[in-house]
């Protein structure tokens, strides 16, 4: 920035992972952080701008806690923080992160947190029937717990931004998957589906979506990788 003045900045980081499990349903990834700056002030510098890629998927076997954190984004000051990985196999709390990744089903293991002004928090496992697995958070909405024993929950919806001109939605949390039954949709802003006795989707690059669950046998690694994130600047010239 050759002249310091105020500035709007949309800051999304990457996703979380979505988890795997080669028993139960597992717990889908939380998005990462929305980060919006209006008309701040930005002096005049060089700055790195960081774009967070997303979180592999999980693998399915035991001992396995959770899919992993997605990365953070930042330029100057701002920084968004990465999307929390979902619950592993069985009986795995979800991560902490931007958006908090879903409880696996063991004791309703609940959702990670979300970072306050940036996402909300994962949801919880159910420990009837099958063993569903809660959805990870996304920046407009928590990620539903599992309703049912044969129901896995879907992920939080993600948030709009027109900061390009065009309205956009980002930052959507992951889907739960399930042996059977149902499984959780990705919420709207790229987040991945989880996959019903198979693989997930991935969360959309470039949105910051959480990843879905897999269903896969033991020692398979998920598909559903976090989206990687964005950075927006934009300033008067």
């Amino acid at each position: 920035v050759s002249t310091g003045g105020n500035v709007d900045a949309l800051l999304v980081a990457g996703g979380g992972g979505g988890a795997a499990s080669g028993g139960t349903g597992a717990a889908g990834g939380g998005a990462g952080g929305m980060l919006n700056v209006v008309n701040n002030f930005l002096g005049a510098a060089t700055y790195a701008v960081k774009v967070g890629a997303g979180a592999p998927g999980g693998i399915a076997q035991a001992g396995v806690p959770a899919a992993g954190n997605g990365a953070s984004s930042q330029i100057g000051p701002y920084t968004a923080v990465g999307g929390g990985g979902g619950g592993g196999q069985y009986q795995s709390t979800g991560l902490n992160g931007g958006s908090g990744g879903g409880g696996a089903y063991l004791s309703s293991r609940p959702g990670g947190l979300g970072t306050p002004n940036q996402g909300n928090n994962g949801g919880a496992g159910n420990t009837a029937g099958i063993g569903p697995a809660g959805g990870g958070g996304g920046a407009g909405a928590v990620g539903q717990s599992a309703p049912s024993g044969t129901v896995s929950g879907a992920g939080g919806a993600g948030l709009s931004s027109s900061i390009t001109g065009s309205a956009v939605t980002y930052a959507g949390g992951g889907g739960a998957s399930t042996t059977s039954g149902t499984a959780g949709a990705g919420g709207a802003g790229g987040g991945g589906a989880g996959g019903n006795n198979g693989q997930g989707t991935a969360g959309t690059a470039n949105t910051g979506g959480g990843g879905g669950a897999s269903k896969v046998a033991n020692g398979t690694t998920g598909n559903g990788a976090g989206g990687s994130g964005i950075v927006i600047i934009r300033y008067a010239v």
